[in-house]
């Protein structure tokens, strides 16, 4: 009888299991999705690497400033960072009058940059739609002396010039319709005109705006923003609406714990890249909505070669502009972008369809991959070019072919060892910004070991700034600073260093950090599986400069390895870093 029963009891348990991942797979059509399917989905993404992010919407009327005053970090966030009524607020739409739209001139110049796809804010945090929403009256249609949909006549215009359309849109917080929100005092609401009723919001609002949305405009991508609130009951709503537009790629905000398709640093470019399918996100500015007074514009040279990097980690780079109220691309971005398309119109091929370096980033610029049957092409995009002199790449494979990709007659000599491959430069650099040369290998890419660190000959190991891998998460922006060699303002707590390195042989070493700070800090390393805490001693301000010794760690055999650096939470200040030593006791 016990048999019986327990037999009872599995199978019950069998069919609740199937039954839930029955219940989970018909919520999400991706559930059960095989490889080869989600190859051939991701496939147009994957071969895209770049695409324009559009900021706009109401917040481009107060442009950043609210009662004469600036407001917030980004001009989308002035509504919460203002704590600015919702009655005041929403005067701002009369405002919002974008008689200079141009859709397909928007299309145009994402198309002359070199760019595959577009995405759009169809609704941001503060709630207003850019589309003619049945559910609600604030949007474009109703709350706007404008009158007529944004969204329609920009997907026309891409299917037109064959963009892909792309669609952000704010699930969880709507700061004038009942979702999450978050005021100065971080309690969620800021006025009491402000409904905070999220399951309502979710259920007759957001929901039925996403029907909308992925019905009318049937986009590509389906960008989700800050989760705040959303737990996997109020997630899996959303869920069965991406079957409205097949084949449509989310991403990993949605909340709920569904990682979505793609990943999506944000303001920064992982050191290693991630795995799967990624995309950063990335401002010209220092803002997303249009702010009237941030001029802080990166360089053409800057965002260049940040496509470069990200697609050389196997990313993508979605790169954004806020237009003005009246509906214009600011012209400093429009100058930027046009530079950028210059570029990609000779080099493309180095960027479109590529895969990650099968190597480390090398001090001189970046690698992209592409494989054919048997063989490899490699892009060298040699940022920093030396007159007759070399480069190098620790990959021991046979040499086809080496030559400038904008002029196949101009070959370069290679010599290639057991350690890699040298390339000599000859004469000025053909592009200033990005160089492209193109190695042709036979077979897959054999990497040795040359790039890795190894001890000299007193077996001390020296970690340099310009080796580092820096992990940088969301609003943190630590980087190498190339003039003056070292990681410079390291003030962000969340940002984290590692290099891999070579050991020659067991023993204890100290670690010793070449540093310049002002306050003092605290810092974890982690070794091998080990721990060290330290404090980092001030050095009498940032332009003094000490080694300072952080510990000691074991090694139990030679081999590779890998340090990582980690402030501790709340010790943590500015130091800049120029080297870490490991020096054997």
């Amino acid at each position: 009888m016990k048999n019986i029963m327990l037999s009872f009891c599995l199978i019950v348990m069998m069919m609740f299991s199937l039954h839930a991942q029955s219940d989970v797979a018909s919520l999400d059509p991706y559930a059960d999705e095989s490889v080869a399917e989600r190859d051939a989905r991701m496939e147009w993404f994957r071969e895209a690497r770049f695409g324009m992010f559009i900021h706009w919407g109401v917040y481009a009327v107060p442009a950043g400033i609210y009662k004469d005053e600036k407001v917030g970090k980004y001009g989308e966030w002035i509504m919460s960072d203002g704590s600015i009524p919702m009655a005041d607020y929403q005067r701002f739409a009369k405002e919002f009058n974008p008689v200079k739209y141009d859709p397909e001139a928007w299309v145009k110049l994402a198309k002359e940059t070199g760019m595959k796809y577009i995405v759009i804010t169809s609704k941001h945090h503060d709630g207003f739609a850019l589309f003619d929403s049945k559910v609600s009256e604030w949007d474009i249609m109703d709350a706007s002396p404008y009158g007529k949909d944004l969204i329609a006549p920009l997907a026309e215009a891409c299917e037109k010039h064959g963009i892909k359309l792309g669609l952000y849109y704010s699930q969880a917080q709507d700061w004038n319709q009942g979702g999450s929100a978050r005021g100065k005092d971080k309690k969620g609401k800021w006025d009491p005109a402000q409904k905070h009723d999220m399951d309502d919001y979710i259920k007759n609002i957001a929901v039925p705006q996403v029907k909308e949305i992925l019905t009318q405009y049937q986009p590509a991508i389906l960008w989700w923003d800050t989760p705040r609130g959303m737990n996997k009951e109020r997630a899996e709503q959303f869920l069965p609406l991406l079957k409205l537009a097949p084949g449509i790629i989310h991403n990993n905000r949605l909340g709920g714990d569904y990682e979505g398709d793609i990943s999506t640093p944000e303001q920064y470019i992982p050191g290693t890249g991630l795995p799967g399918d990624w995309e950063s996100c990335m401002t010209m500015n220092k803002t997303w909505g249009f702010k009237s007074y941030d001029h802080n514009w990166k360089s053409a040279e800057t965002l260049l070669q940040n496509l470069v990097d990200i697609a050389s980690k196997g990313g993508n780079f979605l790169l954004n502009v806020g237009p003005t109220a009246e509906g214009i691309i600011p012209e400093p971005s429009v100058e930027r972008l046009k530079n950028i398309g210059a570029w990609m119109e000779k080099n493309s091929e180095s960027i479109y369809g590529t895969n990650a370096s099968p190597c480390r980033t090398p001090e001189w610029g970046r690698i992209t991959t592409r494989t054919k049957g048997e063989n490899t092409t490699l892009y060298l995009n040699v940022f920093d070019w030396t007159e007759n002199g070399t480069i190098f790449i620790p990959i021991t494979n046979k040499v086809e072919s080496c030559n400038l990709l904008t002029d196949k007659s101009k070959k370069f000599e290679t010599e290639t060892d057991d350690l890699g491959t040298t390339i000599t430069l000859v004469g000025e650099a053909p592009d200033s910004i990005s160089t492209v040369i193109v190695l042709k290998l036979n077979g897959t890419p054999i990497v040795s070991d040359a790039d890795k660190i190894k001890p000299n000959e007193d077996g001390i190991i020296l970690l340099p700034a310009q080796k580092s891998i820096i992990n940088n998460v969301i609003g943190s922006h630590v980087i190498y600073n190339k003039e003056k060699d070292c990681i410079d303002q390291w003030s962000n707590e969340r940002a984290t260093l590692d290099w891999d390195f070579t050991v020659d042989k067991a023993g204890t070493y100290t670690v010793f950090m070449r540093i310049a700070s002002e306050e003092e800090c605290a810092i974890e390393l982690i070794v091998g599986g080990q721990t060290v805490q330290a404090k980092l001693d001030a050095t009498n301000g940032f332009k003094t400069f000490k080694n300072v010794n952080v510990g000691e760690i074991k090694i139990d055999k030679a081999g590779n390895y890998s340090i990582h650096l980690k402030p501790k939470h709340k010790e943590w200040k500015a130091i800049i870093l120029q080297s870490v030593k490991i020096s054997p006791k």
